[in-house]
């Protein structure tokens, strides 16, 4: 009996599966695009509210010459301004104080300059020595008190904005180079009265809107990072295919935390470029690369995590390559096993152990790695490839404890 053709089956997916696919899609593009957002939030969020990791950004400038070299003459010039030259004449008979007064105006332009001399002198001695790292970390950790203040838009504290500027103010050096004078023998630096310089930290139109982003990251600094990882995981989750979702988010995520790196770079020209004529560039280039080297390691950290998750999706494929991959991990492990068994090495109910558990044990290993890599306060590039590494060797420990028991004494799991 004739029958008709079979019918072709359609290419198109479900409908269930559709709505699936189209979900988890826009969850994964919801990661990416949060990604650098994490980033930023959780740099901000760091700056903002942790004195010890404000401190070790602000570290580095306390070292850098350029640093110095305006510190130096900002405070120099300061001091010299409030000499009180006109005290010299306080104590003299008043029929004397013409004469002198005419005197002093006549070598007053040579006094000024000596007296410039041996303060840049004291200031650049004092820059250059640790004492001057001390007072550094002082002035900062003031001004870390009065960063939150400054984020939400209110004055006062060593860290205030003034119009478009972000000023330290550093009286505490300028009193520290006022004893040191009057130690050298110059009593009209006691005459100096409290001098609270502002040292410019970043000069820019942008401040108020940047006032206004950090305040936005600082308050969801916690739960962009948290938002982001949901929708990775939820994106994965609802996948048709999970291994590639994988790959792909983890690929995504990386690529957003490298747009957000190249964007730091950008930014960086441009806000070099726009500065008014009168700021020392080299000194703006130096605490803008001190402010943001944490978060261009965040970035590092992000992009290294995304390809190190993707390698581990694919080789756990079932492409070419990755079988390859896959059987050259075997064979080696499997042949340094058969060398340990004719040394007369026997592993007894361990190997059965660890051959009937490998695949939950080695989840668990990874979900460790994780959780390790989650709780770890700052974690580096370095401290990523240590756990990848780790983890890497806990799982090879594992192949060469895999050791199948005698017939009939279980069967392995499935991996």
């Amino acid at each position: 009996m004739a029958t008709g053709p079979a019918p072709h089956p359609t290419d198109r997916p479900p409908p269930r599966h559709r709505v699936r696919s189209f979900f988890a899609a826009l969850l994964i593009v919801l990661a990416c695009v949060l990604t650098p957002l994490s980033a930023l939030a959780f740099w901000a969020r760091s700056q903002i509210s942790d004195t010890d990791r404000y401190l070790a950004t602000m570290a580095p400038l306390a070292r850098d010459p350029r640093i110095k070299t305006a510190v130096t003459d900002r405070v120099t010039a300061e001091i010299v301004k409030q000499l009180p030259l006109d005290s010299l004449l306080d104590g003299l008979a008043p029929a004397d104080r013409p004469q002198l007064g005419a005197l002093l105006g006549g070598i007053g332009q040579a006094l000024t300059d000596g007296l410039s001399g041996l303060v840049h002198t004291q200031v650049a001695r004092l820059v250059d020595s640790d004492a001057f790292v001390a007072l550094w970390t002082e002035v900062n950790r003031n001004a870390h008190a009065a960063l939150e203040k400054m984020v939400t838009g209110q004055g006062g504290g060593a860290v205030e904005v003034r119009n478009d500027t972000v000023v330290l103010d550093l009286a505490p050096v300028i009193a520290r180079v006022k004893s040191a004078l009057v130690d050298q023998g110059v009593p009209l630096a006691s005459r100096i009265p409290e001098i609270h310089t502002s040292y410019p930290l970043v000069q820019s139109d942008a401040i108020p809107k940047v006032r206004t982003a950090l305040r936005v990251l600082d308050l969801a600094g916690f739960w962009v990072p948290v938002l982001a990882g949901a929708c990775a995981l939820g994106g994965v989750l609802l996948a048709a295919r999970r291994r590639q979702a994988v790959v792909t988010t983890a690929l995504g995520m990386a690529g957003g935390a490298l747009l957000l790196g190249i964007g730091l770079s950008v930014f960086r020209a441009v806000y070099l470029d726009r500065l008014p004529a009168d700021v020392d560039q080299a000194v703006a280039q130096a605490v803008y690369d001190s402010l943001v080297r944490y978060l261009r390691s965040a970035v590092r950290v992000v992009v290294t995590l995304g390809l190190l998750v993707a390698l581990g999706a694919w080789v756990i494929g079932p492409g070419r390559w990755a079988r390859a991959v896959r059987g050259g991990w075997r064979a080696g492990l499997g042949a340094v096993r058969r060398v340990a068994g004719r040394s007369g090495l026997r592993l007894g109910p361990v190997g059965r152990f660890v051959h009937h558990w490998k695949a939950p044990l080695g989840w668990l290993a990874v979900a460790l790695a994780a959780l390790a890599f989650v709780l770890w306060s700052y974690p580096t590039v370095l401290v990523t490839l240590c756990l990848a590494l780790g983890l890497v060797a806990v799982l090879a420990v594992l192949e060469l404890l895999d050791e199948p028991g005698r017939p009939g004494e279980g069967t392995r799991a499935p991996a």
